[in-house]
C-alpha cells in the first residue's frame, strides 16, 4: 500500500534540471575563451576529476571553495598549463548559470504538484548559480523554499544539512515527507541517514552497490505521478 505524503524535497541538478546539458555548454564558451579545443578526452578527465572533488566535500574532507577554485587549475595542469583556477571558475559559473535545460517533463510535474503538496528544493551547489537557474527554468515560483549547502553551511548527506532544512519547515513530519533525487550518495543514503522515505531517480538503472537502498527507485519522473497516487491528466498545463 502506497504511503501517503505531505512535504517533497527535490535536488536539483539531474533530477529537475539537466545539469549535464548545461555543464557541456558551459565548457564549451570557457574553452572557447582559453582558445582551447575541448577534446572529448578533456571533458572526460574535468568530469572524473570534477566528480572526485565534489565526492571528497559531500564527504566532509574539503570545503566548496576548494572544490570550485581549484578544479581547473588541477585540469589544466594534467596537460602541462598553469591557469587561474579561480578566474576560470569565475567565468565558468557565469556560463552555468545560463544553463537552465529541463529534465523532461520536470515543469509539467511540479507545476501539477505544488498545490497538493509542499514543496522545497534541497541541494548541493552554489546559491547564485542555483537560484538563477531555477528562476529562468520556470520552476522557482512553484517551491515554498531552497535550500542550497553554500546557505546552510553543510551539505547533503550530512545529518546537518538534513537538520538545518527540517528546522525551517513549519510542521514538518518526516514520516510524511519524501526526498527525491539522482545522487545515491548525497540524496538517497543522505535521506536515510535523515530518517526519510528517499525515491532515486536513475535514468540508466545502475545497480546497487552500496547496500543504500531507496524505498523508490524510477527512471523518469513521469513514474512518480502513480507513488504520489496523481493522475497524470490532471496535471495542470500552460
Amino acid at each position: 500500500m502506497l504511503k501517503t505524503y505531505k512535504t517533497l524535497l527535490f535536488d536539483v541538478d539531474d533530477t529537475l534540471l539537466d545539469f549535464g546539458a548545461a555543464e557541456r555548454a558551459a565548457l564549451r564558451m570557457l574553452f572557447d575563451g582559453q582558445n582551447i579545443a575541448l577534446t572529448e578526452e578533456i571533458e572526460t578527465q574535468y568530469k572524473w576529476m570534477n566528480q572526485r572533488l565534489w565526492q571528497s566535500f559531500e564527504e566532509g574532507l574539503i570545503d566548496r571553495n576548494e572544490v570550485v577554485n581549484t578544479r581547473f587549475s588541477l585540469l589544466f595542469k594534467e596537460y602541462g598549463q598553469e591557469v587561474d583556477g579561480c578566474l576560470l571558475e569565475q567565468k565558468y559559473r557565469s556560463y552555468l548559470e545560463e544553463g537552465h535545460q529541463l529534465i523532461d517533463g520536470a515543469l509539467e510535474l511540479i507545476r501539477s504538484l505544488h498545490d497538493k503538496y509542499d514543496l522545497y528544493i534541497v541541494t548541493n551547489g552554489v546559491s547564485k548559480t542555483q537560484y538563477r537557474r531555477l528562476q529562468d527554468s520556470g520552476l522557482l515560483p512553484y517551491f515554498k523554499a531552497v535550500f542550497v549547502s553554500e546557505d546552510t553551511g553543510y551539505q547533503k548527506p550530512m545529518k546537518e544539512y538534513f537538520q538545518y532544512v527540517f528546522d525551517r519547515i513549519p510542521g514538518i513530519i518526516q514520516e510524511q515527507a519524501l526526498l527525491i533525487g539522482d545522487s545515491l550518495n548525497a540524496d538517497i543514503r543522505g535521506g536515510m541517514l535523515a530518517g526519510l522515505d528517499t525515491c532515486w531517480l536513475n535514468p540508466s538503472m545502475k545497480e546497487i552497490e552500496t547496500g543504500i537502498l531507496p524505498t523508490y527507485q524510477i527512471q523518469t519522473l513521469e513514474e512518480l505521478y502513480p507513488i504520489l497516487q496523481i493522475e497524470r491528466d490532471s496535471a495542470v498545463i500552460c
